[in-house]
């Protein structure tokens, strides 16, 4: 299986679009959403192409490709537009023999972990930042990153994820890390 990972759209329809054509490009088998979907929230500046109705009309027609976990902006009348399930605080999913514990990063994060094993991974978006480190009993912490409002620095981008290993990529399908699970 190989599917694209994507957090933090924040209703950029200009940054969906970008997003959509790298899942075409990259013929991921699914789209998994760690939240935040269509509103840009009160910490954040809208984000360039800020068209919410624009994003859920684009992702409603990928609805059967799409996975979703609910973030912190995202709300039961968010779910009523969309067309696929987002109210999820997480899911779990498999990487090889390793188990993939995903959320948004709100709740559950490397400060509050969930119920994880040794050897697991936590995944999730919010911080904006891309990660790929180490913690605990041989567990994993990786982040996307944001497709619409990176912070420190990183690239617009989301990840690729097969059983054996995570890329990094902007949007532009440019690597920018991998790491072998």
């Amino acid at each position: 299986m190989r599917s694209m990972i994507a957090s933090d759209i924040h209703g950029s329809s200009t940054y969906c679009q970008e997003m959509l054509a790298a899942l075409d490009r990259e013929h991921a088998d699914k789209l998994l959403l760690l939240g935040d979907i269509l509103y840009h929230g009160p910490r954040n500046d809208l984000p360039k192409g800020y068209a919410p109705k624009t994003v859920l009309k684009l992702l409603n027609e990928r609805k059967g490709q799409i996975l979703c976990v609910r973030g912190n902006c995202d709300t039961e009348v968010d779910q009523m537009v969309l067309d696929f399930p987002i109210l999820a605080d997480y899911c779990i999913l498999y990487a090889g023999d390793r188990m993939i514990y995903a959320t948004h990063g709100h709740n559950f994060n490397t400060r509050c972990l969930p119920p994880l094993q040794p050897g697991d991974i936590l995944l999730h978006g919010h911080t904006h930042i891309p990660a790929w480190d180490s913690f605990g009993n041989e567990n994993l912490y990786l982040n996307p990153g944001s497709v619409s409002i990176p912070k420190e620095g990183s690239a617009n981008g989301y990840m690729i994820l097969t059983e054996k290993e995570a890329t990094w990529k902007d949007l532009s399908g440019n690597v920018y890390h991998t790491l072998s699970l």
